[in-house]
């Protein structure tokens, strides 16, 4: 079973930019959707996008424009690049990988912008 491991959350200003990274340890080309997610406090997690095998992508409307996803086969990694941070953007982001039969989640990054 694959194993993800999230890095680059932090502390950032409204208005600024991170870009998240998912490395899975062993190769994702045959893992049909990686995905990444977030959780507010006391809220839900929901999705935030996603990107699938032949590389269409899915964007929670309250992201659309503002962030990138992308997968890397060959480095077996995801990104997910943030610009224009809001403060209502906080949360832990989880990376998934969903390959049908299974769904397999990372330990989670912290993200916080300040206002």
């Amino acid at each position: 079973q694959v194993q993800l491991v999230e890095s680059g959350g932090g502390l950032v200003q409204a208005g600024g930019s991170l870009r998240l990274s998912c490395a899975a340890s062993r190769s994702i080309i045959n893992i049909s959707r990686m995905g990444w997610y977030r959780q507010a406090p006391g809220k839900q997690r929901e999705l935030v996008a996603d990107v699938h095998s032949g590389g269409s992508t899915n964007y929670a409307d309250s992201v659309k424009g503002r962030f990138t996803i992308s997968r890397d086969n060959a480095k077996s990694t995801v990104y997910l690049q943030m610009d224009s941070l809001k403060a209502e953007d906080t949360a832990v982001y989880y990376c998934n990988a969903n390959s049908g039969y299974s769904s397999v989640w990372g330990q989670g990054t912290q993200v916080t912008v300040s206002s």
